[in-house]
């Protein structure tokens, strides 16, 4: 296992809709433990491909954050929500994408999804709190839209103004 650079926006590739994953192969699992262990060194609650510059329809996600709970990693491959609820949550999302930057975020409170498994299997479950917030944060990647996509104009032109002078930053050091 390894870290992976995560990409910072903008990065062309963020914006970029991502292609399935058609077999599962070594390079995938491989990808998937990168992408966990890079979550947790982030340390994050979600990760997707692109984010490490993978345009492939993968992401990893975390969201137990209680103290001494037992951690709950997944990987959900070619991920699809199949129905959202009606009721919505407001979350101050943040984007290992886009550091140090927060905003509230509305989203459905609650979503199923579909996906593969490493196993091969394929599995179905309805999300809630902050796994379903996640879990739609991270399928909006898979599609090339990033949380600031929901903000008014103003506001994601500060933050990607604030981005350009980070990575120009990182450039120099």
């Amino acid at each position: 296992m390894s870290l992976r650079p995560i990409l910072i926006h903008p990065d062309p590739r963020l914006k970029k809709v991502c292609d399935p994953v058609t077999e599962l192969s070594d390079d995938i699992r491989r990808l998937a433990d990168d992408m966990l262990e890079t979550m947790y060194d982030a340390p994050g609650v979600g990760l997707a491909a692109p984010q490490v510059g993978v345009m492939s329809r993968m992401l990893t996600m975390d969201c137990v954050k209680e103290e001494g709970a037992a951690p709950q990693p997944m990987v959900l491959i070619n991920p699809e929500i199949t129905w959202v609820s009606e009721e919505t949550n407001v979350y101050e999302e943040g984007c290992l994408s886009i550091p140090e930057q927060y905003a509230d975020v509305t989203r459905p409170a609650e979503v199923d999804v579909t996906w593969l498994g490493l196993d091969g299997n394929t599995y179905a479950e309805r999300f809630s709190g902050l796994w379903a917030t996640c879990v739609q944060h991270e399928i909006d990647h898979l599609n090339g839209k990033l949380f600031i996509d929901y903000l008014k104009p103003l506001k994601r032109q500060m933050i990607t103004r604030k981005m350009q002078k980070l990575k120009r930053e990182q450039a120099r050091g």
